[in-house]
């Protein structure tokens, strides 16, 4: 289809963007000491050179002292922030490309306990739930300070030769904190009526446009909606957004919903796949019809029939896709080439998200080179010889392992023996609203076919099998089995993959315990709960689904505690026994270690998975390198050279599960780092 509306120029102000395309404003955690070093550059650079129009950096950049930046954000409350700053910018530009910085104070979203160890500050003393923080009621020397100190940012945007800068009063920092009668509780000429809240944003715009005059772009960011009860409602947010643009002062809007209070409102205000697609356009198009100025919507958005559409209907001028383009950078280019079908598509999983609110880096789930531009190629080069490739396993590593060989120009055969391909992703997908999972598999066996990839579904691949293609590579992707764990009776349990997959039907009373914390157990968990169980889960952590993201696990707790789940941390399964027609299960509470009972009619065990590599040790003494991989040239980016037994017949090695149980993310990035030398 024609992407035509998408890829029109715009111009605002002074400054000419030469599409509709954008990544927006977010804090992948590559700076250091809070500045955006050679890693944040290398991000934004290769957007930049993948065609989008404006990238935006410095997520939530600190204005202020007491900005505490939680999620690794940048500060431009000091100097030396204009250097680094100017050589991202540089970079950028080098690729025509616009680069703005999102600044702001948090007010009370944030700790006290970190950075300068100063207290947080809000319109009035409401705790934020979600870092539990007990803010002091802004003084009048805080509202001078403050909005002298935003002035101050944009003035080192400016000064490092930036294109614009974005005040951020959305995200639950300190601004919409004003704008929201949720947490403004003032009695002064700053609180009560939506004038008087508005009245200190306002101010704030009106500081910084004078300071960095008519040629520099300025936009806001704001919410279209609250969701909350005693917060701002729709009616209200375009009131906020019809005086912003009516200042004057303001040359776009970017648009997102909900507020970052808590978890729950975190979930909705960065949607993932439990979301419908563009869940937000309509909230966004409101904003548009009434305001005289361009709008941005920073909400979900991945796809890009959906985005051209949003801007030729006149719902947006410019769309966010930042999460999009954390899956494939290179997506604008690749539509320009007419190469829609190979972007690789955003399925909405939020592991770059959970990943920063766990107080990790962003990453992809399916795109292991984003954030590693440096070691990691986003774009795989040619070998100079090709040679034949046998993998052995269709899962994501290896299908990843598959298409990277195919890449580099060598002839691959991929072996699967189930009649279908995905792996354990197509375990994943198996609950409702985790569907979307499956598009990881399908652009993989996708850009497979595209180059060749002999697949060979259905197929068991022996020992003989592998060696009768006559190959000089052999790479085990086998995967893993599930894993119960060591309880004792364990093969009176079921695991959660017979549960999900079908094998096993679900009981009428059923104890999950989970011992992994990842996904597997909670959508075991809401599987077994909407198909009627009546379901305990135990886990002998503080909490179940430890390991789940932050914008993930309160989906599936709100789905478990409407179906009336019972939640047990603390207790560790350590026998099961028959009595009867009933499971009888022994669990100990982890800290008195006193024992309980429970009896059942299912127990179901999740315990990660054990590596599947009788293959992989079956070859390996016919292997020159004996499986061995060189740690130190994989994490450097070199080949493997490794040549433990001359006389063998081929180079062996072996990818995600089949080396130990991890994830979707790590499978393809043994494979994508492994493979790009071989």
């Amino acid at each position: 289809m024609s992407h035509e509306a998408l890829l029109r120029p715009l111009r605002i102000r002074q400054l000419t963007l030469r599409n509709r395309i954008v990544s927006t404003a977010h804090a992948p955690g590559y700076g250091f000491d809070s500045l955006p070093a050679e890693r944040y550059l290398r991000y934004h650079e290769e957007k930049a050179k993948g065609g989008v129009a404006l990238t935006m950096i410095g997520g939530s950049t600190a204005v202020s002292p007491d900005a505490v930046a939680p999620f690794g954000q940048l500060t431009a409350a000091e100097d030396r922030i204009i250097p680094p700053m100017s050589a991202l910018a540089e970079a950028v530009h080098r690729h025509g490309a616009a680069v703005f910085c999102q600044i702001s104070h948090p007010g009370r979203r944030g700790k006290w306990d970190g950075g300068a160890w100063l207290p947080p500050v809000a319109p009035s003393i409401v705790r934020e739930p979600q870092h539990r923080g007990f803010p002091k009621e802004m003084e009048d020397w805080d509202f001078s300070r403050i909005r002298d100190d935003y002035v101050a940012a944009a003035l080192r945007c400016k000064a490092a030769g930036l294109d614009g800068i974005e005040l951020l009063f959305a995200g639950g920092h300190l601004m919409l904190q004003f704008f929201s009668p949720a947490v403004n509780r003032r009695v002064d000429a700053y609180g009560g009526s939506l004038a008087n809240r508005m009245r200190y944003p306002l101010e704030v715009i009106r500081a910084v446009r004078q300071a960095i005059g008519e040629d520099f772009v300025m936009g806001v960011r704001i919410t279209a909606d609250e969701f909350i009860a005693e917060g701002l409602d729709q009616t209200e947010c375009l009131t906020i957004a019809i005086g912003l643009a009516g200042s004057g002062d303001v040359d776009y809007l970017s648009i997102m919903a909900s507020q970052t209070y808590d978890w729950r409102s975190s979930a909705f205000s960065i949607p993932g796949m439990a979301f419908p697609e563009a869940p937000y356009l309509s909230l966004a198009g409101a904003i548009k019809a009434a305001v005289p100025i361009p709008v941005l919507q920073a909400a979900w958005i991945h796809d890009l029939a959906t985005a051209n559409r949003a801007v030729a209907e006149g719902q947006l001028d410019l769309v966010g896709m930042t999460r999009a383009q954390i899956a494939d950078p290179h997506m604008v280019n690749k539509l320009l080439q007419g190469r829609a079908d190979d972007v690789r598509p955003c399925v909405g999983a939020n592991y770059c998200i959970n990943r920063i609110y766990a107080g990790a880096e962003s990453l992809c789930i399916h795109n292991p080179a984003t954030g590693r531009e440096a070691t990691t190629p986003q774009i795989v080069r040619k070998a100079d010889a090709a040679r034949r490739v046998v993998v052995v396993g269709g899962g994501p590593g290896g299908l990843e392992a598959a298409r990277v060989c195919a890449e580099r120009g060598h002839d691959v055969v991929l072996f699967e023996a189930e009649p279908e391909f995905g792996g354990q992703v197509r375990v994943a997908a198996q609950l409702g609203w985790r569907r979307r999972l499956g598009g990881i598999t399908e652009w993989l066996v996708g850009q497979c076919r595209k180059r060749g990839v002999d697949l060979r579904a259905s197929v068991t691949a022996d020992q003989t099998a592998v060696l009768a293609v006559q190959p000089d590579v052999v790479i085990v992707a086998t995967g893993g089995i599930a894993n119960k764990g060591p309880i004792d009776g364990a093969e009176l349990a079921v695991t959660s993959w017979d549960i999900l997959t079908g094998k096993v039907a679900p009981g009428e009373r059923v104890l999950l315990f989970d011992d992994h914390g990842g996904d597997r157990g909670l959508e075991c968990a809401q599987f077994l709960a909407e198909h009627g169980a009546a379901l305990e889960m135990a886990t002998p952590e503080r909490h179940v689904g430890i390991e789940v993201g932050g914008t993930t696990f309160s989906l599936y707790l709100r789905a478990l505690y409407e179906k009336g789940t019972k939640l047990s941390p603390d207790l560790r399964l350590r026998t099961v026994r028959r009595e009867g027609n009933a499971l009888v299960a022994e669990l100990r509470n982890e800290y008195t270690l006193k024992m309980e009972t429970r009896e059942v009619d299912q127990v179901v065990a999740e315990h990660g998975t054990l590596p599947r590599d009788d293959l992989y040790f079956a070859l390996k003494p016919l292997s020159r390198n004996c499986g061995e991989i060189d740690y130190h040239a994989l994490v450097g980016g070199r080949a493997q050279a490794i040549i433990a037994n001359p006389a063998g017949a081929i180079l062996l090695y072996r990818v995600g599960d089949a080396v130990a149980s991890r994830n979707i993310h790590a499978a393809m990035f043994d494979s994508l780092r492994l493979c790009s030398d071989i």
